[in-house]
């Protein structure tokens, strides 16, 4: 799964790498250093329409309107079930969004004790931005971040599965353009995200201490090796 990241570059850099070149402003150039990203906080993504890209901030949890209030809000959409899941038929065909990060923190369990966990970061090899594929009930007609997104995920496989068994699905800058472009037909952006993301083998992780399990910590130092790791 994927319940804590990173996004501290600024909206430029973010979207320089995705090679969208659409924003320009002194507020893109602010980095957002938001070292803990938790649920239910607004984060930054992008969105495609037919007028264009945007750089949009939406709480971090989404529940169709039926479900609202039956459950709490899902932060990640298994790619298994999102194409063709109820829960998620809203927002699957023109609520494609991309989320910028740095890396994400997973928690591996202790295998002798299951209470103990150490939290890992994990990144692309090189520290180059990553792109997580999302759904989201996008904000309309100058709304603020009311709608909600979830970040869809996929099996890890290879070393990774020995931090978690679940992990964002993150889709190169090329593929990542056209899973924005508002005109895709569902069957392809399912396409695209279960046989068109990176491979394990382009990320790296490393432990880190246990700061980053209380949301109020932030920093650059929460991305410091934990030297003595418990597990």
């Amino acid at each position: 799964m994927c319940g804590r990241f990173t996004q501290y570059r600024t909206v430029d850099e973010y979207a320089k790498a995705l090679q969208l070149g659409l924003l320009d402003g002194d507020w893109a150039n602010q980095p957002l250093e938001r070292y803990n990203v938790a649920p239910q906080s607004r984060v930054t993504l992008f969105h495609q329409d037919e007028l264009g890209i945007y750089a949009l901030p939406v709480r971090w949890g989404y529940a169709p309107h039926w479900a609202d209030g039956k459950r709490p809000p899902a932060i990640n959409a298994r790619i298994e079930t999102a194409a063709t899941s109820r829960f998620w038929g809203a927002i699957w065909k023109k609520g494609r969004v991309i989320i910028p990060a740095d890396g994400w923190y997973e928690w591996k369990k202790d295998p002798d004790n299951p209470k103990i966990k150490q939290p890992y970061f994990i990144r692309l090899k090189g520290g180059a931005p990553a792109f997580f594929a999302g759904i989201a009930d996008v904000p309309q007609d100058g709304e603020d971040g009311v709608g909600g997104f979830a970040i869809i995920t996929a099996a890890s496989d290879q070393g990774m599965v020995d931090i978690h068994d679940r992990r964002p699905v993150v889709l190169p800058p090329d593929v990542a353009r056209e899973w924005l472009e508002p005109g895709l037909m569902p069957e392809r952006a399912e396409d695209l995200a279960r046989d068109h993301d990176t491979p394990v083998d382009a990320f790296e992780w490393y432990p880190v201490g246990k700061a980053v399990g209380n949301v109020k910590n932030q920093g650059a130092m929460l991305l410091d090796a934990d030297s003595d790791p418990t597990i």
